[in-house]
C-alpha cells in the first residue's frame, strides 16, 4: 500500500481526479460565456441570472444533489431524455458526479472570470471596434488574452472545489467504491467504520495537500502569465 493508502482509497482519489478534471473541462466555457454576459451585457433577467449562478454556493448540497436526482434521475425529464436519446444515465454513475461537481464549482468559477473581465479597460475593446473588429474578434483577440490569468485561476479553484465535493455528488450517485466514491466520500465511508480513522485521516491529509497544491499552482501561473503580459 502505497503511503498507506489501500487500493480502494487509491481508486476513489483517482475517480476525484477524473471527476474534477472534466467537472472543469465541460464547464470552462459556459463559465466564460456567463462571466462575460455577467460583466459586460445588459439585459432583462440579468439578476435572475446572477442569482441562479449562484445559487449553489446558497443552497445545501444535498438539496442541490435532490434536485438534481430529480431532474436527471432516470424518470426525471433530462434523465429519461438522455437515456432514451443516447443512452446515457447520470444518476448514480461517475459521471454524475462529474456534473454535480461542475455545478457545486461553477459560481467560484465564473465568479474569478467575471473579476478579471471587469478589470479589463473597456477602452481596449472599444478601440478594438472602432478599427472594424467584430464583438467575437474582440473578445477572442482583447478580452481574452488580458482575462488568461482570471481563467486559469478560476479553473484551477474550480478544480479545488471538484475535489472536495461532497454533498451533492452522494446525495445524486451514491457512495459506491469503485464507480462514484470519490475521495471525501471515501472519507466519510471510513468513518462509519470503527478503526478506520487512520486510513480517513490519510485521505484527509491527502485530500489538503492536493487543495493547497491546486490553490499554489492557481496563483504562481497566474502571477507568471501577469508578468509575461506585462512585459509584453
Amino acid at each position: 500500500m502505497i503511503l498507506g493508502l489501500s487500493p480502494e482509497a487509491w481508486a476513489a482519489v483517482a475517480l476525484s481526479l477524473k471527476v474534477s478534471f472534466w467537472a472543469v473541462t465541460l464547464s470552462l466555457p459556459i463559465g466564460i460565456a456567463t462571466a462575460w454576459l455577467l460583466a459586460r451585457a445588459r439585459f432583462p433577467g440579468r439578476q435572475v441570472l446572477n442569482g441562479l449562478v449562484h445559487l449553489p454556493l446558497i443552497l445545501p448540497p444535498v438539496v442541490t444533489g435532490y434536485l438534481l436526482l430529480l431532474a436527471f434521475g432516470r424518470r426525471g425529464p433530462l434523465g429519461a431524455l438522455l437515456y432514451d436519446l443516447f443512452g446515457v444515465t447520470l444518476a448514480f454513475n461517475w459521471t454524475g458526479a462529474a456534473l454535480a461537481a461542475a455545478i457545486m464549482a461553477f459560481p467560484l468559477m465564473v465568479r474569478a472570470i467575471r473579476l478579471s473581465i471587469e478589470a479589463v479597460d473597456p477602452g481596449l475593446e472599444q478601440a478594438a471596434a472602432t478599427l472594424g473588429a467584430s464583438r467575437l474578434r474582440v473578445f477572442l483577440t482583447v478580452t481574452l488574452p488580458l482575462t488568461a490569468p482570471g481563467i486559469l485561476a478560476g479553473a484551477i479553484l474550480a478544480f479545488a472545489k471538484a475535489m472536495g465535493e461532497f454533498g451533492a455528488t452522494i446525495t445524486f450517485v451514491s457512495n459506491i467504491p469503485g464507480r462514484t466514491q470519490t475521495l471525501p466520500s471515501a472519507v466519510y465511508a471510513f468513518l462509519q467504520v470503527p478503526g478506520a480513522e487512520a486510513s480517513a485521516l490519510r485521505l484527509v491529509l491527502l485530500s489538503v495537500v492536493l487543495a493547497m497544491g491546486a490553490l499554489i499552482a492557481s496563483e504562481l501561473l497566474a502571477r507568471r502569465m501577469r508578468r509575461r503580459r506585462e512585459g509584453a
